[in-house]
């Protein structure tokens, strides 16, 4: 947590202004994210974006800010690229990687390899996440969409926001769903009893639907096919872990007593993108098979 004071200097500005200048290079907008979630705080307690600072006001940030890297090196990683064209490019990342740098991974981040393997994209939008449209966990494997021109990247960004792009992930989960398909429409907000997790709370918190499909029922696991319709941090966990099914392996949302021989990662994949095309509106459907741990797993089926 970071501590500050505001100055005779800084009274009358907006509170996410005040903190964007606290934690350059994060954008406006992820700032004003932060500030919703609650990970800022004034006096205490929360306030508006918009709120007008006074002198003698008490700023806290909730929030470790990441390592600040002046310049990204790119580094030949292996990428497995799905699908490329001139403006933009699909990437199946492994479970293990980490999109990009972060105390302790500076060098060996999906953004490193991305890079190295297409320099140009460092003028695309902020230069730790060049050219990134979203996120994906480091042990989440699967299609991740990224940018090549900031055009692209302007247009994808907004697709995003209107809920254009479709993504699909495969779930294997802890226990039998027992209905076939369904909604979990619960709000997401900071778990205030640790606020670097994410739960379902109506206290200070963002609206979050996702879809979810049985694919097959096991004794004791199912697997879905998921499609979040919204996209809070973690949340098709956090929805999976609240209905009582949470995701096999996860080390943070996942029962702690749960234990599946060869299961090294939460058994989360991104399996499925589609959208259509930033510049010339065909609809591009793009997929990803589960990797080899992922369907060791599913293949030891009297374990499951």
């Amino acid at each position: 947590m970071r501590r500050y004071e505001v100055g005779p200097a800084e009274a009358g500005q907006r509170l996410d202004r005040f903190v964007q200048q606290l934690l350059a290079p994060l954008s406006r907008a992820a700032v004003q994210r932060l500030i919703e979630e609650g990970a800022v705080l004034v006096n205490g307690e929360r306030e508006k974006a918009g709120y007008a600072l006074r002198a003698g006001d008490v700023v806290e940030v909730l929030w470790q800010l990441p390592q600040r890297v002046t310049e990204v090196a790119p580094r030949a990683l292996p990428l497995e690229i799905v699908y490329e064209d001139d403006d933009l490019l699909v990437v199946n990342k492994a479970a293990g990687m980490v999109v990009h740098p972060a105390p302790g991974h500076e060098e060996d981040t999906l953004v490193n390899a991305l890079l190295a393997y297409r320099p140009q994209l460092r003028e695309v939008g902020s230069g730790e996440r060049p050219g990134l449209v979203h996120r994906l966990d480091k042990d989440t494997s699967g299609l991740l969409l990224v940018a090549k021109h900031q055009q692209a990247l302007t247009a994808l960004a907004d697709m995003m926001q209107r809920r254009q792009i479709h993504k699909r992930y495969l779930a294997l989960v802890v226990g039998q769903v027992p209905l076939d398909q369904g909604t979990i429409e619960a709000p997401i907000g900071r778990d205030p009893r640790n606020r670097q997790l994410m739960t379902v709370t109506a206290h200070h918190s963002r609206e979050a639907r996702t879809h979810f499909r049985v694919v097959r029922r096991f004794a004791r696991h199912t697997l879905l096919s998921v499609e979040p319709e919204t996209g809070r941090t973690h949340q098709i966990r956090v929805h999976l872990k609240a209905i009582g099914y949470p995701v096999a392996g996860d080390p943070v949302y996942g029962p702690s007593n749960h234990r599946l021989p060869g299961l090294t990662r939460q058994f989360l994949h991104a399996a499925q993108l589609v959208l259509p095309h930033p510049v010339t509106g065909t609809t591009l459907k793009l997929e990803a098979p589960l990797p080899a741990d992922l369907q060791a797993v599913l293949e030891r089926e009297e374990l499951l």
